[in-house]
């Protein structure tokens, strides 16, 4: 069994760092807010002072943050992890990121000598902590290759795009499809509302028809049941965080994204509103107001 040193035990993160546990690997995990780590640790985990002593001897790294921002404070710097990790271990962020961000690390882990992939993640809470995560991987063959026995415990299928890079332009582009559908979806039933139709039949006639996808069934029954401060698997702020970060990414190909806008305002809306720690599917009452 391998050492891994895991970055971040946010609503994903400690699923995943327990999934490796589970698969028997001796995993070493920090978190800013240490009181995160208590649960992993009454499981054995050992619970780090800094991203550095979480890298130290590890044989892979994994980071799994909210942003850019969280990234670059964990990988870099005298206490981050790039300056405790050791030649030839794997670098892996799981994290939903800007594409220049991930490029930018790619080059700093390199220059530390790391075997670096970018494997941005897709599934829900529970799917990371059932191991049923599917990986978007950019970075070497050889590297994946090497990497896919430690990864295994995490995911159900691992899908290689292309270069490093590639895992995360391809995220990008299905979480901003998933902000449309978030958007059209809560569009919808807010003008069935409006119609005088009964909401409970709507979503149920929705979910079954033509127009359905995961997305728009979990999230139209999110909708109708409310209580948006409670289960929350994925907060307004982190909808409008993904939608930013893939409109930038359409536009800097110089993609159409009128459609990218429209849900980019929406969320802006809703974050400004105050309510961006709620549900993303607190969208509904922002058309409500």
């Amino acid at each position: 069994m391998a050492k891994i040193g895991f970055l971040g035990l946010g609503r994903m993160g400690a699923g995943m760092a327990g999934r490796l546990m589970d698969a028997g690997h001796d995993v070493t995990v920090f978190n800013r807010s240490a009181g995160k780590a208590a649960d992993l640790a009454a499981r054995g985990a050992v619970v780090a002072e800094s991203p550095w002593a979480a890298a130290r001897g590890a044989e892979m790294i994994i980071s799994m943050v909210a942003d850019d921002a969280a990234s670059e404070a964990v990988w870099l710097g005298a206490e981050g992890a790039l300056a405790g990790a050791e030649s030839g271990a794997f670098a892996v962020e799981c994290s939903t990121l800007s594409r220049p961000w991930v490029l930018e690390l790619a080059k700093h882990a390199a220059a530390r000598e790391l075997r670096y992939l970018d494997c941005p993640v897709t599934g829900l809470p529970a799917a990371a902590a059932a191991g049923e995560l599917v990986l978007f991987v950019g970075g070497g063959t050889e590297d994946l290759a090497d990497a896919r026995p430690l990864l295994a415990p995490l995911c159900t299928r691992v899908v290689r795009f292309g270069e490093v890079g590639a895992g995360t332009a391809y995220k990008l582009v299905q979480n901003l499809l998933g902000s449309i559908q978030i958007a059209a979806t809560a569009e919808a039933l807010r003008t069935a509302e409006l119609a005088g139709l009964d909401l409970p039949t709507v979503v149920d006639t929705l979910s079954r028809s033509v127009a359905a996808s995961p997305t728009v069934i979990r999230v139209a029954d999110g909708m109708l049941a409310g209580g948006h401060d409670r289960d929350i698997a994925f907060t307004g702020a982190l909808r409008l965080k993904d939608t930013r970060i893939g409109v930038e990414s359409a536009e800097s190909v110089g993609a159409p994204i009128a459609l990218g806008h429209t849900a980019l305002d929406i969320f802006a809306r809703l974050v400004q509103s105050g309510a961006g720690e709620l549900s993303e599917n607190k969208v509904i009452d922002l058309l409500r107001e």
